[in-house]
């Protein structure tokens, strides 16, 4: 889950990525950077931390050009900001390239393989992003006539990306005095529109992971782009677009719309808001059609990707609704931080509770999901510290009980609270007195309703069903032996700092 960003304009686009970054903070707050092109020279800057934080007023000024890319990155847990992971990444042969990445690629250790073995290209960190842009460059090399370029050769080494590549992966990147390109894996997991604004000038164009980017922008929406499609913005504002896979389906993913994605934002034609109102119809369905006996009070949100379907809830089972935690808005969130000590520090930090909206009440609390459980055992906890006489909890998601590796951080079975237990026993894990899950059938009829042209999603992380079709169990040990080594790693790491700061 990172936030990609790419525009070709008529005038200076620095501060225009970096507003668009802001926009997309939400997808990454481990590391930022932004890329520039002013001819066929390019002007990077990158650094960990939020996106405020990264950029100064002199960096800001040596990104000069009319058109970039950006990229916002979240950590995985087990892990802490390494400079050199930070995007976009940057090659040189056999053209200057730039590439922001968002998603997973399930082959990279193949890949790497084949790259230095095969394609004699160099890997230098452990992020598949190095890995897809070094694929890029090699089939660029091999379409390429003569070491030049035009749409239809850019357009031919994508499908060559999409040949060797498998996962889940949507792409930005600069080539050198040619211009923009971005394209989509063949499943559309990972989410990619672009926009264009009407200048005296002519034309500009932006890509980025979410709509909002474009509506805060000043861009208009056009479409998605498709999955497997490519589409390339030259340096003078032509546009050009070509389906680049066979066989490509859409499947977004279906966490994009239970918690990923801003709700003011439009994926695949689908409004995030609106498909979070129905997953609150749904919840009420069912707790009316099995949870009758539950002598509600009061409906309360945890902030904030739950507030839609909370208010819609409470409105069709014509409960009360009350905001009965009040958010510090400068804390990230808990979901994507590393570390299960992080996250249970950070919801204290985060939330606090009203009292008066508890006390004495039978209250339902209502988040998106249920992941690790941590986060929903300290609110938990919070409301029966604030008075509350009893808790129920209801998840607009259904149980995640398998691992994702489409780019979503959370990999691992043990981290998951639902895997390998029953309803009853992950509400006895969180200290709930009743615990009522989504059910996956409602939730994916929630999404495709808004847009029923959109018929199949990727839902692996609650059925266990990986769209692409190459996940193996042995892949899936391996990622998690991977993921538990790079904790404990990253935890000797924290203790040595500890250490040396108490010398």
């Amino acid at each position: 889950m990172c936030g990609i960003l790419g525009v070709v304009a008529k005038n200076p686009v620095n501060q225009l990525l970096y507003d668009g970054l802001l926009v997309l903070q939400h997808r990454g707050q481990d590391a930022a950077g932004i890329v520039t092109a002013d001819g066929a020279a390019f002007h990077m800057h990158k650094g960990g931390g939020m996106v405020r934080d990264v950029f100064r007023t002199r960096n800001m000024r040596a990104l000069v050009g009319f058109s970039g890319i950006a990229h916002t990155r979240y950590p995985t847990a087990g892990s802490a900001w390494s400079a050199a992971e930070s995007q976009p990444f940057y090659v040189n042969s056999p053209f200057g390239i730039v590439l922001g990445h968002n998603g997973n690629l399930t082959n990279a250790e193949q890949l790497k393989n084949e790259l230095f073995r095969q394609d004699l290209r160099h890997v230098n960190t452990n992020s598949d992003s190095e890995v897809l842009l070094n694929v890029l460059a090699h089939e660029l090399q091999e379409a390429a006539t003569n070491y030049k370029l035009d749409p239809a050769t850019i357009f031919a080494a994508v499908s060559g990306v999409h040949r060797r590549c498998r996962g889940a992966y949507a792409v930005v990147a600069m080539i050198a005095g040619y211009g923009l390109l971005a394209f989509r894996d063949p499943f559309g997991i990972r989410p990619l529109v672009f926009g264009r604004a009407e200048t005296p000038r002519g034309h500009e164009y932006l890509v980025a992971s979410e709509s909002v980017a474009l509506d805060t922008l000043g861009f208009r929406r056009i479409r998605d782009v498709a999955p497997g499609e490519a589409i390339f913005i030259d340096e003078d504002g032509n546009f050009f677009s070509r389906q680049c896979a066979p066989n490509a389906s859409l499947n977004p993913c279906m966490f994009e719309f239970v918690y990923l994605a801003r709700p003011d934002s439009v994926i695949d034609g689908i409004s995030v808001y609106e498909t979070r109102l129905r997953m609150g119809e749904s919840l009420a369905d069912k707790i009316r059609r099995n949870y009758s006996h539950l002598d509600i009070d009061v409906v309360i949100p945890i902030p904030d990707s739950s507030h839609p379907a909370a208010m819609q809830l409470s409105k069709y089972l014509d409960l009360p609704y009350r905001e009965g935690f009040i958010k510090n808005r400068y804390i990230g969130r808990t979901f994507i931080m590393p570390g299960q000590g992080v996250r249970r520090k950070s919801v204290r930090q985060k939330l606090n509770a009203i009292g008066m909206e508890f006390q004495g009440k039978n209250v339902l609390l209502v988040d998106d999901s249920i992941v690790r459980g941590t986060t929903s055992r300290e609110i938990v906890q919070m409301a029966r510290e604030a008075g509350a006489r009893k808790v129920y909890f209801a998840s607009a998601a259904p149980p995640i009980r398998y691992a994702n590796v489409y780019g979503i951080d959370m990999p691992t079975r043990d981290e998951l609270i639902a895997s390998g237990r029953s309803d009853a026993e992950v509400a006895r894990e969180i200290g709930c007195d009743e615990l009522i899950y989504q059910d996956l059938d409602a939730l994916v009829e929630d999404v495709r309703s808004v847009n029923p042209r959109v018929t199949s999603f990727e839902t692996s992380c609650f059925n266990g069903v990986y769209i692409t079709g190459d996940v193996t169990k042995e892949y899936l040990d391996g990622v998690e032996t991977k993921r538990r080594d790079g904790a404990m790693q990253a935890a000797a790491t924290q203790l040595d700092l500890g250490l040396e700061m108490v010398d």
